[in-house]
């Protein structure tokens, strides 16, 4: 995850940023040494939608998921792992029939919640109960304005809804974002998109590169160019820099992209070359791609993942084995992607920005070329700038 606003901020303002903390520099199997991995769970695969990119190619009815005592188990260890943040996904997660009950189990253990959801199940009532939780960030998906994101959706009036639950969300004082997978079908809408931000008094966006996993393989064309994802990060930094010069409360941030680390610092380094220094260095403590350092990902039913793009790689399953088993001590897998410099393309190995970006994200290579270390297609850094 590349965090725009606070790469570009002139301070070191290490409380608003796990990401980029100094605890980051002698991480191994997480955050830091004091911390465990953010956990993406996708607690289920049923859905209301239908999108065309789901990675977890959702369905309308899932069955033979974890039960509830099989999900707080792995709570509980998950605790023991000390992890900062449990984000529930799906499918739907406001489609899991014990959503209340995990929620609160997960915040009487001391972690934070937050969600992934497309937000059209969110009425008043459940924004309202979803902030008395303490839910501490809600993350609702657009993939475009309204004929777009139905479209690409697969149900007509989901964007209306989607609204409708930020709006629910803001007014009970839930924080709540938007997420949008970027590609080319939906890049042009990026505008209308900051512009609904403004309209809607949204404080925070995620924009994902598409990932072809999941249903997503079958629209791997659609990835941006390289010229399209220049442009894309140019439009987005210029958009979170002026926020930030206006004084104006905005986040944005791009997930599944590591170079767009190294091209806002070689762009700040042009405008900016002593704020571009400061950059730099919180670049150097994140390292770039984290999958199975930093994040882990566990399924409906209990597998477990270096993220969850990567369900070509599972690392075992919490019915079958204990989270220290699977995560501290790992396997010959797991080992490899955190020793992944040794492993990775020659392209990657002579790059100078190796240790910024860590190889950018493997599960994409993975979809694209078959080989998980073969070349990420998402890197668009030109042959002199690398």
């Amino acid at each position: 995850m590349i965090d725009i606003t606070q790469l570009l901020k002139p301070t070191d303002d290490e409380a608003t940023s796990i990401r980029y903390s100094k605890k980051c520099k002698n991480a191994t199997h997480g955050v830091s040494e004091h911390m465990g991995p953010v956990v993406a769970w996708n607690i289920t695969q049923s859905c209301n939608l239908k999108c065309q990119h789901c990675y977890s190619s959702a369905v309308s009815s899932s069955k033979n998921e974890l039960s509830l005592e099989q999900i707080k188990e792995t709570i509980d260890q998950l605790a023991a792992l000390k992890v900062p943040v449990i984000l529930l996904s799906g499918g739907e997660p406001f489609m899991h029939p014990h959503l209340i009950d995990i929620i609160t189990y997960i915040r009487d253990k001391g972690i934070r919640v937050s969600l992934s959801t497309n937000g059209t199940l969110i009425t008043h009532d459940v924004a309202k109960q979803m902030k008395e939780l303490g839910v501490s960030y809600i993350g609702i998906s657009l993939d475009g304005l309204e004929a777009l994101n139905d479209s690409f959706r697969g149900v007509s009036g989901a964007y209306a809804k989607s609204l409708k639950g930020i709006e629910n969300c803001r007014a009970v004082g839930q924080k709540v974002g938007l997420r949008m997978t970027i590609h080319k079908e939906n890049i042009h809408q990026v505008p209308s998109i900051l512009e609904l931000m403004e309209k809607e008094d949204i404080h925070r966006i995620c924009f994902y590169h598409l990932v072809p996993s999941g249903r997503g393989e079958g629209i791997k064309d659609m990835m941006l160019t390289d010229e399209q994802a220049r442009t894309f990060m140019d439009r987005i930094s210029a958009y979170a820099l002026d926020a930030q010069t206006k004084g104006i409360d905005k986040e944005v941030l791009t997930v599944t992209n590591h170079t767009d680390g190294p091209y806002l610092y070689l762009k700040q380094k042009e405008k900016d070359p002593e704020q571009a220094v400061l950059l730099y260095e919180k670049l150097s403590r994140n390292k770039g791609n984290r999958s199975g350092i930093a994040i882990m990902n566990i399924d409906w039913n209990g597998n477990v993942f270096p993220d969850q793009f990567s369900r070509f790689m599972p690392l075992g399953n919490v019915l079958e084995a204990s989270l220290e088993d699977i995560w501290i001590k790992g396997n010959d897998a797991l080992n490899a992607l955190r020793n992944k410099r040794d492993y990775l393309p020659d392209k990657c190995q002579t790059c100078r920005w190796i240790d910024i970006c860590g190889g950018n994200l493997r599960a994409r290579a993975y979809s694209v070329t078959g080989d998980l270390w073969g070349e990420d297609p998402g890197c668009y850094l030109k042959e002199d700038e690398r």
